[in-house]
This record gives structure tokens, sequence and C-alpha cells, in this order.
């Protein structure tokens, strides 16, 4: 009985400590990933905000100070919502190894209600 519940016990962590690599494997692929694009979207648009406010700049040349207000003030603004959007989603994600985590906490309610019984 002892030998088994050991083996039991091996094959259980066994099967968890696979299932939280294949977890670190996939979190960490998704991470770069969006690491990659961010940084592609980041460079893209700050080129593209640089030629846009260059080309409004040129177009109303004698109303160009107002024209450089109003961008800057416009970006400050974005700046400051994509700031608390960017805080908020990292409030709301899911913590790390959750489905590894609950698996474990049913592999011990399951030992425990064995060990009562046995």
């Amino acid at each position: 009985m002892l030998q088994r519940l050991a083996s039991s016990l091996l094959a259980t962590a066994q099967t968890r400590l696979a299932l939280l690599s294949n977890e670190i494997q996939v979190e960490k692929h998704n991470l770069l990933r969006q690491l990659g694009l961010g940084l592609a979207l980041i460079f893209c648009l700050g080129v593209a905000v640089v030629l846009l406010v260059g080309l409004a700049v040129v177009v109303w040349w004698d109303q160009r100070v107002w024209v450089l207000g109003a961008a800057t003030v416009t970006f400050v603004g974005l700046s400051w919502y994509f700031y608390v959007s960017l805080r908020d989603s990292g409030a709301q994600a899911q913590p790390l190894f959750a489905d590894s985590l609950a698996a474990l906490q049913e592999d011990l309610r399951q030992l425990q209600e064995v060990t009562r019984r046995g």
C-alpha cells in the first residue's frame, strides 16, 4: 500500500512538473512574441507621428507654434491614457502557473481524502 502510494505520488509529481515546464515554454514564447511585436509597433508609430507632425507644420507653416503645441498636448494625453490602460491590464492578468497550482491543489485534496479513508 505504501509503495503504491509513493509510486502514485512520484507519477503525479512527474506529470505536474511536465505541465509546469510546458506552461513555462508557452509563456516564454508568448512573451517574446508580444515584446517583438510591441517594439515594432512602437517604432513604426513613432516614425509615423514624427512624419505626420512634420507634414502638419509644413502645411500650416504660419500656425506652426499652434500645430506643435496641439500635437504635444495630444500626445501627452495619449501617453497618459496608454499608461493607465497598461497598468490596469497588468493588474487583471491571470497569475503565472495558475493551471499548475490548481492541479496541484486538486492532487493534494485527493491525497488527503485517501489518507483519511485509509
